[in-house]
């Protein structure tokens, strides 16, 4: 399936604007240094959010924020992630509400898992395996759990299962066969391995428990029925607002791990949402002044690059600037550009130093040589992509090799998603290919743009696109982006924009989704990756970076791979 495209379209106006809708993974490091001392329980926590979500149903929770700290205060899964600094470790999922990560006996295509004794959802009521089982078969209901992932809808072995609400009971029958319970136990079992099943889980919800009972169908949008340490003030999250979180006096943390996943400091976190296109910028300023409450307030609105040189003395002892799960990249079409040459040449002559710096600098990202980022366990740079006179572009080198194409004076319409900081950056592109010998068309696009180049007719020669893993996994990266399979019909090309197709790639893709283990599947992925990066099937940009503050009252600030380097929410607290 893959990423949703809004949120991988975001990055580029995250870049330029401080708002990300990220998925899982990251990790970086500190620019200024986080308040790393552990705090005290109490006390209330504001949380300055600048843009609303799409829903507070766990099954419809697509935007990586938010999946990383309702992890932390409200759903619990059956495995999470855990809050440490080290990406190993934060990458590696651990018991939740089950007693394990996970059982296997057939090489990943059915997995057990036991819930613990006595979790329990707020009204008091015991979560069970049948909860289980309820919440997974919502997922397929896709024309009423709209914008949540839906991988599950391609692994779980049953057909033509519509969800819980028009299922008849032969169909209603044949999901509860493929996802089991056995008194505390519930079993998945797949049409196919699954090998990084307990990621998938630990990173997205939608195989999360839900009492059928609460359920509402689509009314049941921003209503909010909590099984971890908090729970919403009145029962429903307000879209344009936020609500107050307080404590969930059903949450027992000898059922949970707090430690490893969720402190639960403050008291109270009041969080609150400002939609207005000016949040962001006004929250971080509020942030560098560092009056009243703000002291005691953390944002996952990112600092922009104007603001930067605000980050001095006392400020910069609350920065903190990390790298992102998220990468930029371009994409050539296959149609357009059939010449790997030119393909060579374009690879050869992109300026990633220029780029880098017309984005705003060191502070806002840092050259990429693969599309995978380096936060993902077996991410390595990508051979085809290496330095290139130190990433400032050879275009000596490329127009030899247009010389040998007989292309010199190649045209190029280069498409990307218009904003002020987008036309330098894309300026920069376009000085350094002509330089090399081609000619380039800017073809700056609005609102449209994903639909302009998802379409297999476009004009299009060459095309930027933002990603990021929904889990730590190379799976959710190169087959969504590049397996034309799922992707490639008559009327679009998906995500795989260049409509690229290679039968060595979707080899290796299928040798990686049959793998019985999470390090066979790598060493297959990055055979893969060489493979794209053979036939420039992409050309990597950059690592987009995060940028941080936080009052100066906040305890225990940092980020984790756990937290999609946003704030890291199950750490944070306030000084009494």
């Amino acid at each position: 399936m893959g990423k949703k495209l809004k949120r991988g379209a975001a990055v580029f106006s995250a870049v330029t604007v401080g708002l990300t809708l990220a998925a899982c993974g990251g990790g970086g490091e500190s620019g200024g240094g986080g308040s790393n001392e552990p705090g005290e329980p109490g006390g209330t926590l504001t949380y300055l959010q600048a843009f609303p979500f799409e829903s507070a149903d766990p099954h419809r929770i697509y935007y990586g924020v938010q999946l990383a700290n309702w992890r932390r205060t409200f759903y619990r899964g059956l495995v999470a992630f855990p809050m440490s600094e080290d990406p190993d470790v934060s990458n590696t999922p651990v018991p939740d509400l089950a007693t394990d990560t996970g059982t296997t006996e057939d090489g990943g295509k059915t997995w057990s898992f036991t819930l613990k004794d006595g979790v329990k959802w707020e009204d008091g009521t015991d979560i069970t395996c049948e909860d289980v089982q309820y919440g997974t078969s919502r997922v397929f209901a896709n024309d009423v759990i709209i914008g949540g992932p839906n991988y599950t809808l391609s692994y779980i072995d049953v057909e033509d299962y519509p969800g819980p609400y028009t299922a008849t009971e032969e169909q209603q029958a044949a999901f509860e066969d493929a996802v089991s319970c056995d008194g505390k136990t519930v079993t998945f079992r797949f049409n196919k391995p699954w090998a990084d099943f307990p990621l998938a889980a630990a990173g997205m919800m939608m195989v999360d428990p839900y009492k059928e009972s609460f359920d509402e169908g689509a009314k049941s949008q921003w209503k909010i029925l909590s099984n971890g340490p908090y729970k919403v003030e009145g029962g429903t999250w307000d879209k344009n607002s936020g609500a107050k979180l307080v404590r969930n006096d059903q949450y027992d943390p000898a059922t949970d791990d707090p430690e490893a996943l969720r402190l639960a400091l403050p008291d109270v976190i009041d969080w609150q949402i400002n939609p207005s296109d000016t949040a962001g910028e006004l929250f971080n300023d509020r942030m560098i002044q560092d009056a009243g409450k703000d002291q005691t307030a953390i944002t996952n609105a990112r600092v922009t690059a104007p603001q930067l040189p605000k980050v001095t003395g006392p400020v910069a002892e609350r920065y903190v600037n990390v790298d992102s799960p998220f990468n930029s990249y371009l994409v050539i079409n296959a149609k357009t550009v059939t010449d790997l040459k030119v393909r060579q040449a374009l690879a050869m002559a992109t300026n990633l130093n220029g780029y880098v710096k017309a984005l705003g600098g060191e502070k806002v990202a840092s050259p990429a040589e693969t599309i995978v980022n380096p936060g993902l366990p077996g991410a390595t740079d990508n051979p085809a992509f290496a330095d290139d006179n130190n990433n400032d572009g050879n275009f000596d080198g490329a127009r030899a090799l247009l010389e040998e194409a007989g292309a010199v004076g190649y045209e190029i319409k280069l498409s990307y998603p218009k904003t002020p900081t987008a036309d330098k950056a894309m300026a920069i592109l376009k000085e350094g290919w002509d330089s090399a010998g081609f000619k380039v068309t800017l073809d700056p696009l609005g609102d449209t743009y994903y639909d302009v180049i998802a379409s297999p007719d476009k004009d299009s020669d060459v095309m930027w696109a933002g990603w990021g893993a929904d889990w730590p996994s190379m799976m959710t990266i190169l087959p969504p982006l590049f397996d034309s399979r799922p992707n490639i019909s008559s009327t679009t090309c998906g995500n795989d924009y260049g409509c690229f197709q290679s039968d060595e790639f979707e080899a290796l893709v299928d040798q990686a989704a049959n793998a019985g283990t999470v390090e066979e599947q790598v060493e297959f992925l990055q055979q893969a990756d060489l493979v794209l990066g053979e036939q420039i099937a992409y050309i990597p940009l950059e690592i987009t970076k995060f940028n941080w503050l936080y009052g100066s009252k906040v305890t225990g600030f940092t980020t984790t791979a756990a937290s999609a380097a946003y704030p890291e929410l199950g750490l944070i607290g306030v000084s009494n």
